[in-house]
């Protein structure tokens, strides 16, 4: 029987594969990327709110704690956005008139909450409660960045779940002294590995095959 084909298109079918394996892996890698990218993960590009809220000024130049604002950081789940109340407490009598804050005072004249554009927001699939990672020596700025630096607040983080397993595999890296997790200041020590293994010991942080199991973060 007479060859139908030449016998370069053997060469020529190798090549195609070779190549076909190249393109999925450039195209995996590039995927990847993608959604690892500001585009997609929203790092580092500010949030407009409908009061341009500047954490900057009430944080680092007023020095204003954390805890004042976000009250239910330290006993439950969510931190907590400040009702209007909060925020009036202190501009009815400071910029009372000032258009900027008329949101402020349509808020508290209509007893409706103003409408705050989310940062952070984990999937339905994922379990995450801030007063435990509070309790374990785990800053605000560790996840969040540094807030007192930002005029809107930004991501600082992905929240993707490799990134919280580096936390997770090695928390002697992050963890610091609980008196020190609202401070925006805190610098990790020379010895921060010292530190954290001892920190892990006093808090009876969870061994890393525990912290690293699926049924911590989802159930």
């Amino acid at each position: 029987m007479a060859q139908i084909f030449h016998r370069s298109t053997n060469l020529i079918a190798r090549v195609s594969i070779l190549g076909a394996v190249f393109i999925i892996a450039a195209v995996t890698w590039a995927l990847a990327a993608l959604n690892r990218s500001p585009y997609v993960t929203q790092v580092g590009v500010a949030r407009e709110q409908p009061v341009p809220f500047s954490h900057k000024h009430h944080v680092k130049q007023l020095g204003i704690d954390c805890r004042y604002c976000h009250t239910s950081v330290e006993e439950g789940r969510f931190a907590g956005i400040p009702p209007t109340e909060t925020c009036m407490t202190c501009h009815s009598q400071i910029h009372a008139t000032s258009p900027m804050l008329e949101p402020v005072r349509e808020s508290w004249r209509t007893n409706r909450p103003i409408p705050w554009t989310r940062v952070y927001d984990l999937p339905d699939f994922v379990y995450f409660d801030h007063s435990i990672h509070v309790k374990k020596g785990v800053a605000c700025v560790t996840c969040h960045g540094p807030v007192d630096e930002m005029p809107l607040v930004w991501k600082a983080s992905t929240l993707h779940m490799e990134w919280c397993l580096e936390c997770h595999r090695q928390p002697e890296r992050y963890i610091r002294p609980r008196e020190y997790v609202f401070r925006t200041d805190w610098a990790p020590r020379e010895d921060q590995r010292e530190l954290g293994r001892r920190l892990v010991r006093e808090y009876k942080i969870d061994r890393p095959e525990r912290l690293t199991d699926c049924s911590v973060c989802h159930r």
